[in-house]
């Protein structure tokens, strides 16, 4: 191995304070030359990012669409996201570039493309038939706004119908304006005073393709002839139009109006409807009208060969019904069903065996778009079930308040969740298959396991299986089960902290191979739970409660520190803590009526029925103190290998054994430096400077006044830590101290630096604690919002049953470490540079009883760690890696040497940061608030990859973008959307590989056989050639200035990663080979499209001539 050289020490050296002397720093030199220098394998191209998959439900959705022949469902939004599903594992997400909303979707039906028409007035052509689809058209209506479109099956002209009343025709191959035009004043009757309003539906009949079906908004409906350009007939009706509806024999069709009416029309009787129906209208007696309802927003009318045809609508019901949730209404013959759903209806689509709209529909499902759900309705089972949706859309069923990720897990765990899981399933779905059925998987070129785990604000908790760039439901857990509910807001406790969700989610901390769970909730409470495969049912539910202050000792006597006398056996399970009688106001709640001693929220006191998954092992609550809230929880680890769990807030930091319910450490934050606090010597500081007695919590070995016992737990009687002065006495010490007499309104002071720190990391692990250790230990480090490391070490009994009898000594190091800003992360190598996961137990189950070899192994049981470190010689070193939010520091254990340091951001602030394993190798990433996604190599810390991906736009990204092994990272989009993006490029490179095909070729089916009488006598459904009609020679061209064409980008696939430094180069140059690639792949497709539209066209040609050359004049 090569020796450092002295540059490279130098140049580490530099991350130590510029206070050091000369001295120290020979002695680092010399330190650092005897460290090995590890080898590191990653490099700047092994890095890109790009997007890979969105998940969950589209936010705000606004269109719906579905190819019936394709079996594939569009779903647009108002921020002007396409969203595409097929079969389950099939989806793809798309975004317009000018954000508007999306307000119709028309597939071309079996042609692997898709019309979209914006809020903006822009109507744009999506190519379908590439894995990621691309706009191949665009065009931009000037003059009009567009309101309405409908493109017939089969056709290549799209009808466009405008504010203004007017339908303009596009023709969709080179996206270009007809000079045919249907004008308003044309249509409606010339001695109309009136403007008719917008245009509100377009439809050709089913049976003629030359009559056009146009509704105005205001209750005209006129049938236009297109070849005549003339109106056949004009149908008015008093209330407003909302939709229209054929019946598929083109005699008769539905509108449906704003007094909750329908209409049925005979086509030929203009003058009044043939039927109205008011479907939830009151029937009054003596023949009057009903009562006036709310408006049918839509209704679809379909017919079956063997029954009577489905009239399906949304909305229309009764005004009186108030608060009664959206329905869609099913009317079937005689019978009429009420369905409710849980949001407002946006949209439904019938789906119908046939994409011929002159043929018997034999509708099967409705899919229903709401506002916040998807939902499939089964019209061919009784009762109407719903099919179970089999994508991942529940992610907003709670709003998400935390998350995390974790790629590269151990490979038993998905299947336990899921055999867990499936117990949740609920009962009474269809028993038929999914019906969205199109597309194809793409190559699963990932093979190891991933999980998200989701926090929600009603407390509950879900795992994820996000293998392979998918996304899959295994588990959900309730975590507010545990609590008493309050039954209304009357009954609700006042030790409420939060007025809404007080169950919500704030931290989780899970250990994979132990598969024990940690999380803390807004209510400042942590449960700890483990996972069993047996159901039981637990009579007494294991409770802590912790009292934990901000506590500034008593200036006028600094030498020692009064310690509570223990609390008798007598005083329970639970450790109150015991206030120190120096400050006899702040000791009960019942002299002054402030709140003492109570939790946010009130454990149950019944037994508890617990199923197979995650069962509650404690519940930790912090309390109020004299009348003074507890404070949120800002950080938490938990330790299966020690049995350990730790958890703090901007008070100070609380440590609990769970194996034996005990707390072992209750400490302020100031607490934990003891002597050694930075702010203490600054000369503003208002307290008199202590004595030197110690680091801290209790350093034995230099002597301190403060007994052992403050540390450990002792086992005859539970005991917290003591906690003094509450924050409402802390301006009192203004008084006392005359050179801070001043203001306590500077921000500067180290007074008000110290109320502010909070726990912001923390770390269980096995290393080097002090600088003369020769063998790695048990240890906590501990990070602040300050800045500032500090170290904990933790004396653990042996295993087996003295673990459960001895206690867990926990002591303090005197190592104090320093970053600039808040400590994010803290992570352990070994010498040869490979991560040191902390140690964790094997999970095993615990509600079944061990026979006797069992107990002896778990006896010899030590905590295991994978890590060739665990078993390191004297002589080897570890490397610890702290990121905080403006830099990193690689130091040397146990020299403490820094060296290599970072500064990450002068500007910003890093948001996250996680220290991940990515081809073999570690490296650390971050995602700061500019945007910035930055990779630095360790332990050199080598920036890799830096790139502007997003700003922060809002907290929501903040508090749920996370890293994860092998290159892996995802943050909620929207509140019901998870982004996964990728920064590894060998994911990038296989990315095109995992993604699904929307589109796959399928035969379309066969146009219904007209029949011999039909045919005979022009019953049949009557062709039209629109090319004729619409086409240049015919119409003339469009004025110019009604709307601009522009053509799309096509889509290069794959994604342009921006990218600066070596890494732009390298991307610059594989991009131009793409887009070579692309050019080259575009030409031939160019040229097989001109061979197919040749060919089509010679077809069409041979198919006219058969059709005219053995008919009589009079077929003509």
């Amino acid at each position: 191995m090569r020796k450092f050289n002295i540059r490279k020490v130098l140049d580490g050296l530099t991350a130590v304070s510029s206070a050091a002397s000369a001295s120290s720093s020979a002695q680092q030199q010399q330190a650092g030359n005897r460290e090995t220098e590890i080898q590191e394998t990653l490099q700047s191209e092994h890095f890109q990012l790009c997007k890979t998959v969105r998940h969950g439900f589209p936010y705000q959705p606004s269109a719906l669409a579905f190819d019936p022949v394709q079996k594939i469902l569009a779903i647009g939004t108002q921020t002007g996201a396409l969203r595409l599903f097929g079969r389950p594992g099939v989806e793809c997400y798309c975004q317009h570039d000018s954000g508007a909303a999306v307000i119709q979707l028309q597939f071309l039906i079996n042609e692997g493309a898709l019309v979209s028409a914006l809020a903006d007035d822009t109507l744009h052509l999506w190519n379908l038939r590439q894995k990621r689809p691309a706009i191949l058209h665009s065009l931009k209506f000037n003059r009009e706004r567009i309101t309405f479109c409908h493109l017939p099956f089969q056709s290549k002209w799209l009808y466009v119908g405008t504010e203004r009343g007017n339908i303009h025709i596009v023709n969709v191959e080179s996206f270009t304006l007809s000079g045919y035009v249907i004008m308003w004043n044309k249509a409606i009757e010339l001695s109309s005073k009136s403007h008719p309003g917008p245009i509100v539906h377009i439809s050709d009949n089913p049976m003629d393709e030359g009559k056009l079906l146009i509704g105005f908004e205001s209750g005209t409906v006129v049938l236009w002839d297109l070849k005549s350009k003339k109106a056949d007939y004009r149908y008015t009706h008093d209330e407003a139009i909302h939709s229209v509806a054929w019946h598929h024999e083109g005699k008769q069709f539905i509108c449906s109006h704003s007094d909750g009416t329908l209409t049925i029309w005979n086509v030929k009787s203009p003058t009044k409807p043939f039927q109205t129906i008011t479907p939830h209208g009151k029937q009054l007696k003596d023949g009057k009208k009903p009562e006036p309802c709310k408006p049918i927003l839509k209704v679809e009318y379909k017919t079956t060969r063997a029954g009577e045809p489905f009239i399906i609508l949304s909305g229309g019901l009764s005004y009186d019904t108030v608060g009664r949730r959206p329905c869609l209404t099913v009317m079937h013959g005689k019978s009429t069903a009420v369905l409710e759903m849980d949001y407002s209806i946006v949209d439904f689509l019938t789906l119908c065996e046939t994409p011929y709209p002159n043929d018997f529909q034999e509708p099967y499902a409705v899919v229903v778009l709401l506002e916040k759900d998807l939902v499939l309705i089964d019209l061919a089972q009784n009762g109407y079930p719903i099919f179970e949706n089999p994508y991942p859309l529940t992610i907003h069923e709670s709003p998400v308040t935390c998350c995390e990720y974790f790629a590269d897990c151990p490979v038993d765990l998905i299947p336990a969740l899921y055999s867990v899981g499936a117990r949740q399933k609920r009962q009474g779905y269809s028993k038929k298959e999914w019906p969205i059925s199109g597309g194809n998987w793409g190559l699963i070129t990932q093979s190891y396991p991933e999980i998200i785990i989701t926090g929600h604000a009603d407390g509950s908790i879900k795992f994820w299986d996000a293998s392979a760039i998918t996304l899959q439901v295994l588990y959900k857990l309730k975590t507010a089960k545990v609590f008493e509910k309050s039954r209304n807001k009357d009954d609700r406790p006042n030790t409420d902290i939060v007025d809404e969700d007080p169950y919500a989610i704030q931290i989780i901390s899970w250990c994979p191979e132990s598969r024990m769970l940690c999380i803390a909730g807004v209510s400042a409470h942590v449960i700890i739970y483990r996972f069993s495969k047996q159901e039981v049912t637990t009579e007494v539910i294991p409770m802590l409660e912790v009292r934990l202050l901000y506590e500034i000792n008593d200036i006028e006597s600094p030498d020692g520190e009064q310690v509570p006398p223990l609390p008798t056996p007598g005083t329970g399970s639970n450790p109150q803590s015991i206030v120190p009688q120096s400050h006899p106001s702040t000791s009960s709640s019942s002299s002054d009526g402030l709140r003492d001693n109570v939790p946010c929220l009130k454990v149950k006191n019944s037994p508890l029925k617990q199923s197979p998954g995650y069962q509650i092992e404690l519940v930790i609550q912090l309390v109020w103190v004299s009348g003074e809230p507890p404070q949120q929880i800002t950080s938490l680890a938990v330790n299966s290998a020690y049995g350990l769990v730790v958890f703090g807030n901007c008070n100070g930091i609380a440590m609990v054994d769970y194996l034996q319910k005990t707390v072992l450490l209750n400490l302020g934050t100031i607490e934990l430096y003891g002597s050694n606090d930075p702010y203490r010597r600054e000369p503003r500081s208002p307290r008199k400077s202590r004595q030197p007695s110690g680091a801290g919590l209790c350093d034995i070995n230099e002597g301190t006044t403060v007994p052992e016992d403050r540390c450990k737990s002792p086992t005859s009687a539970k005991m917290s830590r003591k906690l003094s002065l509450p924050t409402e006495l802390k301006p009192d010490l203004d008084v006392k101290d005359n050179s801070f007499s001043r203001s306590r309104s500077s921000s500067v002071t180290s007074i008000d630096k110290e109320s502010r720190e909070a726990i912001s990391a923390l770390h269980f692990c096995e290393t080097f604690t002090r600088k003369n250790d020769t063998s790695p230990s048990p240890c906590l480090w501990v990070g602040t919002t300050l800045g500032t490391v500090l170290v904990i070490v933790l004396n653990l009994p042996p295993g087996g049953e003295q673990r459960l009898l001895q206690p867990v000594i926990v002591s303090p190091s005197g190592t104090i470490l320093r970053l600039k800003g808040a400590i994010l992360r803290m992570a352990f190598l070994d010498t040869t540079g490979s991560l040191v996961p902390p140690a964790h137990e094997p999970w095993r189950e615990h509600n079944v009883p061990e026979d006797k070899d069992e107990k002896d192994k778990s006896k010899k049981r030590r905590p295991v760690s994978v890590s060739p470190s665990s078993s390191q010689e004297i002589s080897e070193n570890q490397y610890a890696v702290i990121c905080s939010e403006k830099q990193a520091k690689v130091i040397s254990l146990p020299s403490q040497n820094c060296l290599y340091k970072q500064n990450i951001t002068e500007t910003s602030f890093v948001l996250r940061g996680d220290i991940v394993s990515l081809s073999n190798s570690i490296c650390l990433a971050c995602f700061c608030a500019n945007g910035h996604i930055m990779t630095f190599s360790l332990p050199s810390l080598r920036p890799l990859l830096d790139v502007y991906y997003l700003p922060l736009t809002n907290m929501r990204i903040a508090r749920t973008f996370c890293f994860t092994n092998n290159g892996q990272a995802l943050y909620l989009v929207s509140p019901t959307e998870i982004q996964r993006l990728t920064y590894s490029q060998e994911t990038c490179e296989n990315l095109q590989e995992m993604l699904g095909e929307l589109f796959t070729p399928v035969e379309t089916p066969e146009a219904p056989n007209r029949g011999f009488f039909k045919g005979l006598f022009g019953g049949g459904a009557q062709s039209l050639d629109r090319e004729e009609l619409f086409g240049e020679s015919a119409s003339g061209k469009a004025s110019r200035s009604l709307a601009q064409h522009i053509p799309g980008p096509g889509g290069i696939e794959g994604v342009k990663g921006a990218a600066s430094g070596v890494v732009g180069e390298l991307a610059r140059a594989r991009l131009a080979l793409d887009e070579r690639g692309q050019k080259l792949g575009e030409l031939e497709e160019k040229t097989a499209a001109m061979l197919y539209s040749a060919d089509s066209f010679s077809k069409h040609a041979h198919e006219m001539m058969l059709k005219y050359k053995d008919k009589k004049w009079y077929q003509f």
